[in-house]
């Protein structure tokens, strides 16, 4: 059976060499930024929490406003750093 055709094909690259992909066209440093960021953040708001009733309600606002924040700002960057000439499959 005759391996199906790739959708990108890139002339620079030698027929048996493969473009080097991120996984799921999301770029790596982004996924590495993310799981930081989480873990940073989730240990600053436990540290609120923990400091006393104002410091929850401070952790609860913070993570209302923080985690859309987080999550739009890596969602911008993984879209203006995201391989487009070689899509992952």
């Amino acid at each position: 059976m005759p391996a199906a055709p790739d959708p990108v094909h890139d002339e620079r690259l030698e027929p048996t060499e493969d473009a080097p992909r991120d996984p799921d066209g999301i770029p790596h440093d982004v996924v590495g930024l993310s799981a930081l960021f989480s873990v940073l953040f989730a240990a600053v708001v436990l540290g609120m929490w923990l400091s006393g009733s104002t410091g929850r309600i401070t952790a609860v606002a913070l993570c209302m406003i923080g985690i859309p924040m987080l999550v739009s700002n890596l969602r911008q960057r993984s879209e203006r750093e995201r391989e487009n000439l070689h899509p992952s499959r």
